[in-house]
């Protein structure tokens, strides 16, 4: 599962408060609140409205759907957020050693500049989720064209399609191991070359201020989804 990270909508005040504490323990309520607000904005992107794409997150995340979808991301989205915390934390410091001054009327927006750590932390946290926003919103992305390729591959010959992707003993897991299999292989084909930039540019914002994360897992398959019609 590629590492994914929060995006820290209305909570940048809170994360300045609470950044001079290197330590990253429970988080806050206001962090608790924001990160399953997000979980449930990514899992209604990720289960989109087409048969195809909701046939793939009941593949993914089993009966209990769209509830198991939010608490994987919000657990998810929590400790990467905190992991983005900690680096954050780690350059501004560097940054703020080299030149305590510069780093100072740089950051600091109060009277006596006290506050340009958190203000730092703040703003490299943002630019981290703003790339992982437009990682995550390619990866939904290509989950949803290989939903809709495995739907008319499926078409053709439902049982040869059950028997060459499905695993478990009944290959009801068909679906959605196709759809795990042709994410995965559309996302490598579009990956940058050495040294190469794919995106180019400034980081995106999601036009509705999420993050449209990615799915939590490979897992696509592990569902009940029918090697039958969606």
């Amino acid at each position: 599962m590629r590492a994914r990270v929060f995006r820290w909508v209305g909570v940048a005040t809170a994360v300045a408060a609470i950044v001079p504490a290197a330590a990253v323990g429970k988080p806050s309520k206001a962090e608790l609140k924001a990160a399953v607000r997000e979980a449930k904005r990514e899992c209604q992107l990720e289960r989109g409205s087409t048969d195809a794409t909701r046939a793939a997150f009941r593949a993914k995340y089993g009966s209990l759907g769209l509830g198991h979808c939010v608490k994987v991301r919000t657990r998810d989205a929590l400790r990467e957020a905190a992991q983005a915390r900690r680096q954050a934390l780690k350059d501004c410091k560097t940054e703020r050693a080299q030149d305590p001054a510069a780093f100072a009327e740089k950051y600091g927006t109060n009277r006596n500049r006290r506050n340009a750590l958190g203000r730092c932390v703040s703003q490299k946290m943002r630019v981290i989720a703003a790339k992982q926003d437009r990682a995550d919103r390619e990866e939904i992305e290509a989950e949803h064209n290989a939903a809709a390729a495995c739907r008319a591959e499926r078409s053709q010959d439902p049982q040869a399609f059950a028997e060459k992707y499905g695993t478990n003993r009944n290959k009801r897991n068909a679906f959605g191991k196709c759809v795990s299999q042709r994410a995965r292989a559309g996302q490598e084909s579009e990956q940058p070359e050495p040294n190469g930039d794919a995106h180019g540019g400034q980081p995106n914002e999601h036009p509705n201020g999420g993050s449209g994360q990615g799915a939590p897992g490979s897992g696509a398959g592990e569902g009940s989804s029918s090697p039958g019609t969606v």
